[in-house]
């Protein structure tokens, strides 16, 4: 939050016993951007105080719990936020003595110049990266607090200490009974931690990932064929881990400078669910492969074979899982496609060299996940090092290296009006509608992206001699 809208805040707010707390305090001590403020007022009633701040800063306001009376005001831009909340308890240490860690139980005096309350010692904790829990009843108060744990540990890169862990751990099997929107408005903000890997590592280690992601310990122990140097949950994690290399530097990875640029916007663009194209293709990476398990065949030897349809069961599998998370439809369809194409950069390869017209036919299956699967394809190649993985991976990424720049353009490209809509070329060839009239301007299309028709004239005379 600006200086300027602090100020405002505080005007607006000048005589209440009012103060900052939990992650704003926090987060400024750790020299880290300000942009959500939670102010705790004194005298149980949070209402006026939100309505007097709206008024003053001319933004929206509304009311976020009515159990805990807590209420939001946004700023007029949008580029900040204050949530207000009555003292939870008489006074503020008692306030402070119910927040989950230490870190996070610190408050300021909402007017300027007042020194920070500590009575747990969160600031010390900092210092010394330390999460630490305020009291072990805090979990049983609210037992989204072990997942919360672990999104602290890898957002922040803190370590928790071994009482705590002990302590989540004991009650990490409570986290069922939590609402699934809450669960998933945590774990997003794992899969989007720069640390993922660690707070995954977290999760797995107090017990809770068989609760909240039941399809990934699923894939533990559950060994692939001589391609392959992971079984498939260690594998997943590989795949994952070349996903975040991806979002950091894709040009480096891919080996390509000029896909950087376009790579790096395309990943940061807003998709849904508070997420980006980035953090959705890492929820991707976490599910592709969650049909496995059910699809491992073997041969005769008993050595595997493979995984026989594990792609298109695995878009079910994988929206399954998003959908008992509440997770958004677009959310949903998006990673189920993921699943569904993962495989389908790998198959080019045996094409190779590529014509303008193979490569259309990949991205019309792929669309409209044609860039986001692809590069799901090269986190999944990379991540499989077995038997002639050096030569596999140097080919993958040849064909990515050309199909990358095709996919990048292709919505835009297949956004421009056709050369001869479906009604014209039917009066044309005294065809009726239907699916053949559909298939015939599938390969019009084709052929226009390979550049053998350019107008509608030559779209009708090539349809003629088609059929």
């Amino acid at each position: 939050m600006s200086e300027v809208a602090l100020q405002a805040v505080r005007s607006a707010l000048a005589g209440e016993s009012a103060w900052i707390v939990g992650g704003a305090v926090r987060d400024a001590l750790l020299g880290r951007p300000v942009a959500d403020v939670d102010v705790a007022v004194a005298g149980g009633d949070a209402r006026a105080a939100a309505k007097a701040l709206a008024r003053a800063v001319g933004g929206p306001v509304f009311e976020l719990s009515g159990a805990f009376g807590a209420w939001r005001v946004i700023g007029p831009d949008r580029d900040w936020q204050v949530d207000l909340t009555p003292l939870q308890g008489a006074t503020l240490d008692e306030d402070l003595a119910r927040r989950d860690f230490t870190v996070n139980a610190m408050a300021r005096p909402l007017a300027e110049g007042g020194e920070v309350i500590d009575p747990f010692g969160g600031a010390a904790d900092l210092a010394e990266g330390r999460l630490r829990m305020v009291a072990a009843a805090s979990f049983d108060d609210d037992p989204l607090r072990v997942l919360r744990l672990a999104r602290f540990a890898c957002e922040l890169g803190l370590q928790a200490d071994p009482a705590t862990i002990t302590a989540a751990r004991e009650r990490a099997p409570q986290i069922v009974g939590v609402a699934a929107e809450r669960v998933f408005a945590e774990l997003k903000r794992v899969i989007a931690a720069d640390r993922v890997l660690d707070g995954l590592a977290l999760m797995d280690a107090l017990g809770l990932t068989e609760h909240v992601l039941p399809e990934l310990s699923a894939l533990r122990g559950v060994e692939q064929n001589r391609y392959h140097h992971l079984d498939v949950h260690d594998h997943t994690l590989e795949v994952l881990a070349e996903t975040v290399a991806l979002e950091r530097d894709p040009g480096a990875t891919i080996g390509d400078d000029a896909l950087n640029a376009p790579l790096l916007a395309f990943l940061a663009e807003p998709f849904s669910d508070e997420l980006t194209r980035g953090t959705a293709l890492r929820f991707g990476a976490i599910l592709h492969d969650v049909a496995k398990p059910e699809t491992q065949a073997f041969h005769e030897d008993g050595s595997v074979l493979g995984f026989p349809g594990h792609a298109d069961l695995g878009a079910e599998r994988s929206r399954a899982a998003l959908a008992r998370l509440k997770a958004s439809e677009k959310l949903r369809a998006h990673v189920a496609l993921l699943a569904r194409h993962h495989l389908g950069l790998g198959y080019l390869v045996h094409k190779a060299p590529l014509d303008p017209r193979t490569i259309h036919q990949y991205l019309v299956r792929t669309a409209p996940v044609e860039v986001d699967v692809s590069l799901l394809s090269i986190a999944d190649r990379l991540a499989t090092r077995g038997r002639k993985a050096d030569e596999a991976i140097a080919k993958h990424l040849a064909v990515a290296r050309l199909v990358l720049p095709a996919a990048l353009a292709y919505a835009a490209w297949a956004a421009q009006p056709p050369l001869i809509r479906g009604d014209e070329l039917a009066r044309a060839l005294s065809m009726k509608p239907g699916p053949a009239l559909g298939a015939l301007l599938a390969q019009l299309d084709e052929a226009r992206y390979a550049g053998a028709i350019t107008t509608a004239d030559e779209a009708v005379a090539l349809a003629r001699t088609l059929i």
